[in-house]
């Protein structure tokens, strides 16, 4: 695909704002390769996702943002405007559940997420193989501690020696900590064992199971402080019936929870999710 530019926008929702957005970019010469808009009604709040060709910009980049600043400081906009061609630095956290991440290296590995995975870590040393298949770097971290602290200090340490632009919780199972979610608010992706909102915590397939239900999923969203409660991204969901154990329920929701994973983290890879207090606009 050609280098794009990929602007996106969120606002409140004012008379002529496809107008003025439209003529800034035209004034550029930009040409416009993906459209898309949504007004949220109830809140009168403005949502815009345009990917723009790069060649046909009479500007850099840098200049652009520049110029687009002064426009969106008048209309009183969040914004990005991210080039293509730079791939976000992903690191990788998990646990000993290894089916996501399994999952989200062979997909990394055949080019279906665009990015750089800069590392895995994990509180499970067997977990190191994957690493080693791929090749990207391993680190281990234990969290069988009685204070976690450390461990957490450890992580952010990493983050930090790899310039990671997203974290990715693959079945990590480790409760994050306030400050921690605060300092990279947006920018942690958890993937829950559960349609949520039901079945918060821990094994949500017991949960489900005792409640008789005929659909399980998988929730793909952004982590925030209250447990299992961040803005939702993607979701993913199976029919069951009542022969179906608990054991089979796991087995099934797997398949939910790596699907929604990885369809999640794309659509955060390409700058399509836009969050809104604790909910989020995803422009497929």
């Amino acid at each position: 695909m050609k280098n794009t530019y990929r602007l996106t926008i969120s606002c409140p929702d004012q008379v002529g704002l496809v107008s003025v957005v439209s003529q800034f970019l035209s004034d550029r010469d930009a040409s416009i390769v993906e459209a898309s808009h949504h007004t949220d009604l109830e809140n009168n709040w403005f949502f815009m996702r345009h990917e723009l060709c790069a060649n046909s910009i009479s500007t850099d980049l840098v200049s652009l943002q520049t110029d687009f600043k002064t426009l969106a400081d008048k209309y009183d906009m969040k914004w990005s405007l991210n080039c293509s061609s730079v791939k976000q630095k992903v690191l990788l956290l998990a646990s000993k559940e290894d089916h996501c991440i399994a999952d989200l290296l062979h997909r990394w590995h055949c080019n279906e997420l665009d990015c750089e995975i800069v590392g895995l870590v994990a509180n499970h040393k067997e977990v190191e193989k994957f690493a080693q298949w791929y090749n990207i770097p391993f680190h281990f971290v234990d969290f069988n501690v009685a204070d976690k602290s450390q461990s957490f200090e450890q992580v952010e340490s990493l983050i930090e020696q790899y310039k990671a632009d997203t974290i990715v919780l693959a079945r990590f199972m480790q409760i994050i900590p306030n400050d921690f979610c605060a300092r990279y608010s947006g920018r942690i992706i958890n993937i829950h064992h559960s349609f949520l909102p039901s079945f918060i915590g821990a094994k949500p397939y017991h949960q489900a199971y005792n409640r008789g239900v005929k659909l399980i999923g998988a929730t793909c969203h952004y982590v925030t402080a209250e447990l299992d409660a961040g803005p939702i991204i993607e979701q993913e969901v199976m029919r069951i019936t009542h022969s179906d154990s608990v054991h089979d329920m796991v087995r099934k929701g797997k398949d939910c929870e790596k699907a929604a994973l990885s369809r999640g983290l794309r659509n955060h890879l390409q700058d399509r999710v836009i969050i809104h207090q604790n909910k989020t606009v995803v422009f497929d």
